[in-house]
């Protein structure tokens, strides 16, 4: 492995499958099959050269019981959730845009051009900007998910506007697809978790 590739742990030494216990194989056979190749779809780079999970995987598979809940969670969120595609990106680059997390706006910029915006929408959101790209609802998204990071809290307009656009249900998932993504950006940010170089 590159002194590059070693550089992707941040903090952490990036783990070898040969490593791994019993209930970290079980993670990282799980991640590989799922967020992971969710992930690489959108050609974000999930691993190094000599298959070594880079980004968020890492530091989860120091805690694999905890994680494999946290997995569970984002599946159930994905699958369950009202919102579209192209909001829920807008939610998670938001995040990341306050967090200031390379790994996360990294692999979420690529998602964002996969599910349609352009590059110049996709640096607005990088940068937690607004951009004439989006829809209302799409606006909206952004100014609820910046209020919720910045300011813990949507005042009263804001939330009866959102609450008219996405219902009762939306605003739980969009509550709870944020706060996945700032235990995302939390556990990246704390061990410094860079982007790849390519980025």
């Amino acid at each position: 492995m590159s002194d590059a590739e070693a550089s992707l742990g941040g903090r952490l030494p990036l783990l070898r499958p040969a490593d791994l216990n019993a209930a970290q194989k079980a993670l990282w056979d799980r991640m590989s099959t799922t967020v992971a190749a969710d992930v690489s779809k959108t050609g974000a780079e999930t691993r190094t050269a000599d298959d070594r999970f880079i980004g968020p995987f890492n530091p989860m598979l120091r805690s694999p019981e905890i994680a494999q809940t946290f997995l569970q969670l984002q599946l159930d969120e994905a699958k369950g959730t009202s919102l579209s595609e192209r909001v829920r990106q807008i939610v998670i680059l938001s995040v990341g845009s306050v967090w200031h997390s390379p790994y996360e706006l990294y692999a979420h910029a690529a998602a964002a051009r996969k599910a349609g915006f352009f590059e110049d929408c996709v640096a607005a959101l990088v940068a937690g900007e607004p951009s004439s790209e989006l829809a209302t609802e799409e606006a909206l998204a952004q100014r609820l998910a910046l209020a919720l990071t910045t300011q813990h809290a949507a005042d009263d307009e804001l939330y009866a506007e959102a609450l008219q656009r996405f219902g009762e249900k939306g605003l739980v998932d969009f509550a709870v697809l944020a706060g996945c993504y700032h235990l995302v950006c939390g556990l990246l940010n704390l061990f410094a978790v860079p982007a790849p170089k390519a980025a």
